[in-house]
């Protein structure tokens, strides 16, 4: 289990990052990202503090430990400036806080995170055609969320990922302890929003990928 969404203290989590690590660890993750939500105002106050954590403790663990961050309600004219600004700050994941259901994210924020080539469009909502096509083309993961509310159209995501050939991850979007889901949960969710057992083993795949790319 790979999960590349996960929320701290730096932002609205519960837990700070030593204790979501270790809980991470225990239930069988071999990877988590802390990708705390962030815009102009906290982004690298944030991020400096979970970077030094990982570089100073995350081999401590027997998970790979990533730092990165969840540009979120950024205005879509503005997203491309902050992905560039938050992989120089170090960021090895850039995830981009997609236009869910159930919050008044900003119409155009999901075209704007494809074009600027974040790595993972969490919770993309009713994402169009168009948009799923050019997240296809450019290599950006579309998530599979476990998280409530968010995972409304997780459907949606699956069918129009499988239809243009886009890439999927599966993350928790977790912010306390109990949303840490073990492995027969996450499945059962991949599942009932319609992923085949085999397009499931293909969106840890995916993710593995990913922190491939940043161990490099």
């Amino acid at each position: 289990m790979i999960d590349l969404h996960t929320h701290t203290v730096f932002s609205d989590g519960e837990l700070i990052p030593a204790e979501l690590v270790r809980r991470a660890e225990v239930i069988g993750y071999k990877a988590i990202c802390m990708t705390d939500h962030a815009d102009e105002a906290t982004m690298y106050h944030s991020l400096e503090n979970v970077l030094r954590f990982v570089k100073k403790h995350g081999h401590f663990y027997d998970i790979n430990v990533l730092a990165g961050v969840e540009l979120t309600h950024v205005a879509p004219a503005l997203i491309g400036e902050m992905v560039v600004a938050a992989r120089k700050s170090g960021a090895q994941v850039v995830v981009m806080h997609g236009e869910t259901p159930v919050e008044p994210v900003a119409p155009g924020t999901n075209l704007a995170a494809i074009e600027a080539g974040v790595d993972i469009l969490a919770h993309p909502g009713l994402i169009t055609e168009e948009e799923v096509k050019l997240a296809a083309e450019k290599g950006v993961a579309l998530e599979i969320t476990t998280r409530g509310g968010h995972s409304y159209t997780n459907g949606h995501v699956a069918a129009m990922a499988r239809k243009f050939g886009a890439k999927l991850v599966v993350n928790n979007d977790a912010h306390a302890p109990r949303d840490l889901v073990g492995q027969d949960l996450r499945r059962t969710i991949a599942l009932g929003a319609g992923l085949t057992p085999e397009e499931y083993r293909q969106t840890e795949a995916n993710a593995w990928e990913i922190v491939q790319r940043c161990m490099k």
